[in-house]
């Protein structure tokens, strides 16, 4: 059968390579977007919007619990975990239809199948009864095969008892036990959407903090309301191995050269983290270079090391971020449609759903003094914002670096109620290289959450009105 010409081919239809998709062909280009699962890519199936239906769900379940504090009674709080699911997927099958339909509706094609490239400009696609077609592109080739989780020695994943991520934001009930392997992003998300089911969650994680990576100072908050609901945290703790008999799990750690086991598991959660999906894609033929980790290396516009051909997201590179992705898709269908665009942000925002949240954009006040820079640190806590009394969300504050030579913004932090919507604020004054005095100055609406903000960066210039200058 005759090979089936395009301007541009976008293998992979997650949040990196769909934006890339319909921006491609909103810029008159010719182009096939392959996809061997499901459109939307981990993100949108069970990823970031599952997941984030589950921990809205759990939160709100949180707070009936709890509303008689304010004079609001409600007695035999239940949850129908199985309703609950179902309508976590109605909302996953919803946006997957419009993803789809928003490529067909751009001009796209969408060819369902798994994608091998056989040069640097053609394709295979063997889709799922084994038929083969040709593809070529004129202009590029679009890598967007995002990343998958990581399988770590002793831990045979059954898909189960013993789960990743993907099993995870679909269980049909809520486990009375649930060990996790990792105290990263998405583990802890996880973790807390079950305990506060009324699952008793243990964490095990190899280095002394949770959330490795992320300013401690924010980190502790989200750890003393996890421990203070019932959470245990095994910190310098190896996984060595699971056992499994029947539906429970036994798991053995090691802590201080000593072995420890966690028995009676309902649930043991292997999150650690994701490595790209470059493996199998044929990258040999093109003469595509990867890294030692199989992350596929581009330059600031995207480009493999062979002309034409183009990275975008996970498979890229971390940080892995849907909305770093869809920017990189962007990007890139500017690129090939022959406009000047580059890679070219200061500073990517990125959020974790926590509870309270964690949001973070910059550098932190670590990171900026171990690059030798004198910084004046800014912070307004919730605990006196009326708002956040309002919605009974007091704990955690506002975070803000700046330079304390220039004023010039260098990083923001926020742990507390939506930080996860607040931080754009933060990335906004980044990327206009803002300095303090400019969001202090800026008038914020009264009373709201986001007037922390304000007060925060306030603070940071000396002139805060609610709480006490340094």
């Amino acid at each position: 059968m005759a090979t089936k010409k395009y301007d541009a081919i976008v293998i992979g239809g997650g949040p990196g390579g769909y934006v890339a998709a319909i921006r491609l062909a909103q810029l008159k280009q010719k182009t096939l977007v392959v996809e061997k699962q499901t459109m939307g890519g981990v993100c949108l199936n069970w990823g970031c919007i599952p997941s984030k239906a589950l921990i809205a769900a759990s939160h709100l379940v949180e707070q009936i619990k709890h509303a008689d504090a304010i004079g609001i009674a409600a007695k035999d709080v239940s949850v129908d975990v199985k309703k609950l699911q179902s309508w976590k997927d109605g909302i996953v099958t919803k946006l997957t239809g419009g993803v789809r339909s928003l490529v067909k509706g751009n001009g796209a094609d969408i060819v369902m199948g798994t994608a091998t490239l056989t040069s640097k400009n053609t394709i295979e696609v063997v889709d799922k009864d084994g038929k083969k077609e040709s593809y070529e592109a004129s202009k590029g080739i679009v890598i967007a095969t995002g990343a998958t989780p990581i399988q770590i020695p002793g831990f045979n994943i059954d898909g189960k008892t013993v789960i990743t991520a993907e099993e995870a934001v679909s269980l049909q009930e809520c486990p009375k036990t649930m060990v996790l392997i990792g105290g990263g992003v998405i583990g802890l998300e996880l973790g807390m959407v079950y305990q506060k089911l009324g699952a008793k969650v243990i964490v095990v994680e190899m280095t002394k903090q949770l959330l490795p990576g992320i300013d401690p100072d924010l980190v502790k908050v989200v750890e003393r309301r996890f421990t203070k609901a019932g959470g245990e945290v095994l910190y310098g703790a190896k996984a060595k191995a699971c056992e499994v008999k029947g539906d429970k799990a036994t798991v053995t750690v090691e802590i201080d050269g000593k072995d420890k086991k966690l028995d009676a598991a309902d649930k043991v959660l292997v999150a650690v983290g994701f490595k790209p999906n470059s493996s199998n894609l044929g990258l040999d033929k093109a003469g595509v270079k990867t890294d030692e980790r199989g992350h596929i290396k581009v330059n600031n516009r995207i480009e493999t090391n062979v002309p034409g051909v183009f990275a975008i997201g996970d498979v890229s590179g971390p940080p892995y971020l849907a909305h770093k992705a869809s920017k990189e898709g962007e990007i890139v269908a500017e690129v090939i449609a022959g406009h000047k665009s580059v890679r070219d942000w200061r500073a990517m925002p990125a959020a974790v759903f926590t509870d309270p949240e964690i949001a973070t954009v910059g550098i932190s006040e670590e990171q900026a003094k171990a690059q030798s820079k004198k910084v004046k640190i800014g912070k307004f806590p919730f605990s006196v914002s009326g708002r956040a009394m309002a919605v009974r969300e007091t704990e955690g504050f506002i975070k803000v670096i700046s330079d304390a030579a220039s004023g010039e913004v260098l990083g923001v932090g926020i742990v507390g109620p939506e930080a996860s919507d607040l931080i754009s604020e933060g990335a906004l004054a980044l990327e206009m290289c803002a300095y303090a005095e400019d969001v202090a100055l800026t008038v914020h609406p009264h009373p709201t959450l986001g007037e922390g903000m304000m007060e925060a960066f306030k603070h940071a210039v000396g002139e805060a009105v609610h709480v006490m200058n340094k």
